[in-house]
C-alpha cells in the first residue's frame, strides 16, 4: 500500500521536489501554499498521485480545516512535512515584517504540528517532519527573527520526541536542517557556500525520512558546520 504524505509548503524549494522524488516512489502526495497556480502546475505535472489545497498557515482555524479535508481525500495520511516558511517579507516596517515571519515560521507551525500530533496519537502511529535549518544554531544579527524562529522549531520537536516517547506513542519527530540549497529563499543573498543543488538535498532528506531518523542535516558536509557551531562558545559566535 503507498505511504500517504502531505507537505505544507509545496510550491517551490525543497518542498517542491520533495513532493516529485516522493511520487516517484509511488507515494501518495497531498502539498499546500498559498500560490494556487503553482500546485495546479504540480497537480498537472504529478497526476493522480497529487493532491493539492490552497492554504496560508497564518488562517489557523482554515489550515486545519484545510488539512483535515486532504487526509480525508487521500484516505489517510502516514507522514506530514511541516515545510512552510519564511526568510523574509516586504512590510512597512521591520517591526511588522518580524512579526510575520514569527507568524509563519512559529504560529503556524505550532498549529498544524499540534493537530498532527493529535491525529497520528488517535490512530496509533505517524511520522512528523518539521523543517528547521542550520540556522536554528546560532543567532545570526541580518535574520535574527528567521534564525529565532527555526530553534523554536528544533526545541519544540525535541519536547514532543520526549513526550511521545515517555508515553510510549508510535510517533517518529524528525528535525531536518539544511544548510544552504538552492530555492527563491537563498537566490540572490550573499555570503552563502556549499549552495546544494534541490534534488541532492531532498534526496538526503528523504532517505532520512524513510529511515524513520530524528535528526537529519542535509547536504552531508553541513554536519562538520552543525558541529562547530555546538563546540563554538557563544562569545566568539557574537563577534561573528
Amino acid at each position: 500500500m503507498s505511504k500517504k504524505i502531505i507537505i505544507i509548503g509545496a510550491t517551490s524549494g525543497i518542498g517542491e521536489e520533495l513532493a516529485r522524488q516522493c511520487v516517484e516512489k509511488e507515494y501518495l502526495v497531498a502539498g499546500t501554499g498559498r500560490r494556487i497556480e503553482r500546485l495546479e502546475a504540480l497537480k498537472k505535472e504529478l497526476g493522480n498521485y497529487f493532491h493539492y489545497s490552497e492554504m496560508d498557515v497564518t488562517d489557523h482555524e482554515s489550515s486545519k480545516q484545510q488539512l483535515h479535508e486532504l487526509i480525508r481525500q487521500m484516505g489517510g495520511m502516514d507522514i506530514i512535512v511541516l515545510n512552510a516558511g519564511i526568510s523574509n517579507y516586504q512590510a512597512s516596517s521591520i517591526t511588522s515584517m518580524e512579526q510575520m515571519i514569527v507568524d509563519v515560521n512559529v504560529s503556524g507551525f505550532v498549529q498544524l504540528f499540534g493537530e498532527a500530533f493529535k491525529y497520528f496519537r488517535q490512530q496509533g502511529y505517524g511520522q512528523i517532519v518539521g523543517v528547521s535549518s542550520i540556522a536554528s544554531l546560532f543567532g545570526s544579527s541580518r535574520a535574527a527573527p528567521y534564525s529565532a524562529s527555526k530553534a523554536f522549531i528544533s526545541t519544540y520537536m525535541q519536547a514532543y520526541r520526549q513526550r511521545s516517547n515517555s508515553m510510549n506513542h508510535d510517533i517518529t519527530i524528525t528535525d531536518v536542517k539544511p544548510g544552504f540549497v538552492k530555492s527563491e529563499m537563498t537566490e540572490g543573498k550573499k555570503g552563502m557556500f556549499w549552495v546544494a543543488e534541490t534534488d541532492k538535498a531532498v534526496r538526503q532528506m528523504l532517505k532520512d525520512i524513510e529511515k524513520k531518523k530524528s535528526h537529519s542535516v542535509v547536504t552531508r558536509r553541513w554536519i562538520l558546520v552543525a558541529w562547530l557551531l555546538r563546540l563554538t562558545p557563544n562569545w566568539i559566535l557574537d563577534r561573528l
